[in-house]
C-alpha cells in the first residue's frame, strides 16, 4: 500500500475525525484553519482518492459527499504490513517493534492476539 501524500492525508484525517460524509467545501474550510488551500485543489485530490478506492461519494444536491472506505486503523495496519514485507526476517522486525512499545500497547497487542487466536480456531 502506498503511503498517502500530504494533502491526501489531510483530507482523510478530516473525514476520519468527523466520522460522517463531508463535502469538499467542509474539508477546505477545515484545512484553511491551518494553512491556505484552494477549493479546486482539494476537489481534485478528493476525486483522485475516490478513483483510487479510498473514498466513496454520493451526490446530494449539487455537492458530492465523501466517505472513507477504510478506517484510519485499517490504513495504519496496512502500512505496518508493508513495513514487515521490507525485511526477510519478519520475526526480527516484530521483536524490534514490540521492544519499542509501551506497557499499554503490549497489553493491547496481547488482547488482539488472543482475539485473533479465537477467530482462527472458530
Amino acid at each position: 500500500m502506498r503511503r498517502l501524500g500530504d494533502l491526501e492525508a489531510e483530507i482523510m484525517d478530516c473525514l476520519w475525525k468527523w466520522g460522517k460524509p463531508a463535502t469538499v467545501r467542509e474539508v477546505v474550510d477545515a484545512i484553511n484553519t491551518r494553512r491556505p488551500v484552494a477549493y479546486t485543489t482539494v476537489m481534485t485530490v478528493a476525486t483522485i482518492l475516490y478513483r483510487k478506492g479510498w473514498l466513496t461519494r454520493q451526490k446530494q444536491g449539487q455537492a458530492w459527499h465523501y466517505t472513507p472506505v477504510r478506517s484510519r486503523e485499517a490504513y495504519a495496519a496496512a502500512l505496518m504490513e508493508d513495513a514487515l514485507q521490507v525485511s526477510e526476517d519478519r520475526p526480527a522486525v516484530l521483536a524490534h517493534f514490540v521492544e519499542q512499545m509501551s506497557a499499554e500497547e503490549v497489553a493491547a497487542l496481547r488482547k488482539a492476539l488472543r482475539s485473533a487466536g479465537r477467530r482462527a480456531t472458530s
